[in-house]
């Protein structure tokens, strides 16, 4: 799985004009499921985000992990797997399939809750709209 992740002031995505999710402060997360993942990619994805020290201590430095008063946006996004390096127009037969993805997304937004941080998330396979104030801006990418 992959995910681009940032650290945000808040988020929210909508469909249809209505917010079906937000945060703020914490972390946006676009995720995408490989066609070859597996529910350990998906657990280790989470474990990985929930750990990664990209929010500033009192000095300053990118050292603490998300806090339980933060919060995530979870937004499956298929095209993080999309490929460029031939064409123009991305090919995307390295996303997993529909169902398959769906599953994937769903068991890594349950991984995540299990570490008691507020999980709010987007629809899968939904045309939705993400809102965002980036903070830093602090944008990583996150494989596992």
């Amino acid at each position: 799985m992959r995910a681009i992740v940032q650290r945000v002031a808040w988020a929210r995505v909508s469909v249809d004009g209505n917010v079906i999710g937000q945060c703020g402060p914490g972390l946006l997360v676009l995720v995408g499921a490989h066609r070859e993942d597996t529910e350990m990619n998906a657990a280790r994805l989470a474990d990985r985000i929930v750990k990664l020290r990209i929010f500033n201590d009192p000095d300053g430095k990118m050292n603490l992990a998300i806090g339980d008063s933060q919060g995530i946006l979870v937004i499956s996004n298929f095209t993080v797997y999309g490929e460029t390096a031939k064409n123009r127009r991305p090919s995307f037969t390295d996303s997993a399939p529909y169902q398959a993805g769906k599953d994937l997304v769903n068991r890594f937004v349950s991984e995540l809750r299990q570490y008691r941080i507020p999980v709010e998330t987007g629809e899968f396979g939904a045309d939705m709209q993400v809102e965002l104030l980036n903070d830093g801006p602090v944008t990583v990418i996150v494989d596992a």
